[in-house]
Parts: C-alpha cells; structure tokens; sequence
C-alpha cells in the first residue's frame, strides 16, 4: 500500500506557502490598524468636484446609462475602461462633448469600445441634452495641478523635470513655447489652450 505521508520537499513546500499566507494575513490586519487610526487619507486624494445641477443630472446619467460599468469616476464604477476622474482637466467641455457625440471623428482613429458596432455605440444616439449633461458632469471632474491626472505640470520649479528639458526638448521649443508652471494658476486657464466655444445645450431630439 502506498503511503499517504508528505516527503521532505513537500513539507518544505507547504511550509513556505503557509509563511506566506500567515504574513499576507498579518500585514492586511496591520495595514486596516494603522488606515483605521488615521485622521486623513492614507493615499493623497488629487481630484475633486464641485457640480453644477446639469452636472448632477449627468452624473445621474452617466450611471443610469451603464457608463460605470467600464469607467471609474468620482471614485466609483470600474477599471474596465478609462478612468475619468480629473479628465476636466485635461479636455474641455466641447472636446468631451464632441466625443460622445462621435468620438472615431473626434479621435480620427478607431476607438476600442467607442463607435459603429461597438459595445458603447449607444452612446453617440443618447439624445443631445443628456449627451451635454454628461459631458458637464466630465467637465466638472479636476485635478490638482501636477498630479498624475491633470495636464498641467506641478507649479514652480522642478530639477527633475528642467533636467528632462534639456535633454530631450530641441532649442527650437524654446522660441514658441513657454513653462507654464512658472505663471500664475489664472494665466495657464486663459492661455494654456485655444480657446473653444462652450456649447450651449441643444434641445432633446
């Protein structure tokens, strides 16, 4: 008859796996310990809103038309698709807009879930109104500057970032271009992109 008793390796092996279990668990109670005796965040929270009641109403909307299903925003829904918290710092509320409304024309190039026969083509066919809600709700979702959501780079000085200027931008930047975290935080909102028409919002069809 064959023996049910565990070899030496095999005993070794299950040691180690249950080390580990035993210091995974360990290290989640310390870490739920040491999170539940904080007065602040345990991670910088760098995004932020402060919605209009068109932006709520998009908000509304952007759940009841299943867009949380691929997309996080306001620190909800998933990470199926892109994450959307700080994007209205990073586009405006016509570039949202013009991208759900037709977002291969807007991207001009295929999108991954956005556009004809894809998953997420209803949302180009929402009626007008709910698509401008939307896209206030998106508008409204900052970013502190400098942070990995926002366009803008941090404010003041950085040896870090001036070292990679002047490695990899050419001298010729230098003539059309400015260092926009040298302005103040009104002059990047007034100079910092071309201006655009916010549109006004169009009836529902």
């Amino acid at each position: 008859m064959g023996s049910n008793r565990m070899r030496f390796g095999e005993k070794i092996l299950f040691g180690i796996f249950a080390l580990i279990a035993v210091f995974a668990i360990l290290s989640f109670v310390m870490l739920e310990v040491y999170r539940s005796h904080l007065n602040r965040p345990m991670y910088p929270v760098t995004t932020s809103f402060d919605f209009t009641p068109e932006g709520k109403r998009g908000s509304e909307l952007f759940r009841e038309r299943g867009c949380t299903d691929c997309h996080r925003a306001v620190r909800n829904g998933t990470n199926n698709g892109v994450s959307l918290d700080g994007i209205g710092s990073r586009k405006t509320l016509d570039q949202i807009y013009s991208f759900l409304k037709n977002p291969e024309k807007n991207y001009e190039t295929k999108t991954f879930d956005h556009g004809p026969n894809k998953e997420a083509k209803y949302v180009a066919g929402l009626p007008d109104s709910e698509l401008h809600a939307m896209a206030v709700f998106l508008s409204e979702l900052k970013a502190i500057q400098g942070s990995p959501d926002a366009e803008a780079p941090p404010p003041g000085g950085s040896g870090f970032i001036d070292e990679m200027v002047k490695i990899w931008a050419p001298e010729e930047w230098k003539a059309d271009r400015r260092d926009i975290r040298l302005e103040e935080p009104s002059q990047q909102q007034g100079t910092a992109a071309p201006a655009t028409a916010t549109p006004s919002a169009p009836n529902a069809k």
